[in-house]
């Protein structure tokens, strides 16, 4: 199913690194911001492919985080709403420029969707701060520099 977003002038088609929503979950601060008054709100296009979604699910399957409250109910909440209310992708594109591998997929999308943003808290691998018209920034970035202006 394909969302169906509220109309407004131009609404930005992001891409979500898993970090994003894992934060998000364990506490309150950008991530949580992002994910509940920008996706949840639908303020923001959430971009979203198989493979994107199918790291949220393993990430967030993880022994480890269950020592946070509620966390397994709230990501199971989460998973669902992304996969019901994103604009889904199969990108047909390989892009090899980020040294952890398994990062690649979410510039894939991003580009891929014409994405406006990725948003990550990864500084260690996302090292450039655009990439084939995607600017690729911190949570904190997009709210304060972005979200307003939208």
């Amino acid at each position: 199913m394909i969302a169906k977003y509220p109309k407004q002038e131009k609404m930005h088609k992001i891409v979500l690194d898993t970090n994003i929503v894992v934060s998000a979950l364990i506490c309150d601060g950008y991530p949580s911001v992002i994910l509940e008054e920008v996706v949840f709100a639908q303020k923001a296009i959430i971009c979203l492919s198989e493979m994107v979604f199918q790291e949220y699910i393993t990430v967030l399957s993880r022994v480890k985080f269950l020592k946070y409250p509620e966390f397994r109910t709230n990501a199971d909440i989460v998973l669902s709403t992304i996969e019901q209310i994103a604009l889904k992708f199969k990108p047909d594109i390989i892009i090899t420029e980020i040294k952890d591998i398994s990062d690649n997929k979410f510039l894939e999308l991003a580009v891929f969707a014409k994405a406006d943003f990725l948003i990550t808290g990864n500084t260690n691998h996302f090292i450039f701060p655009e990439y084939k018209g995607v600017k690729i920034i911190s949570p904190k970035d997009y709210i304060e520099n972005y979200f307003k202006k939208i």
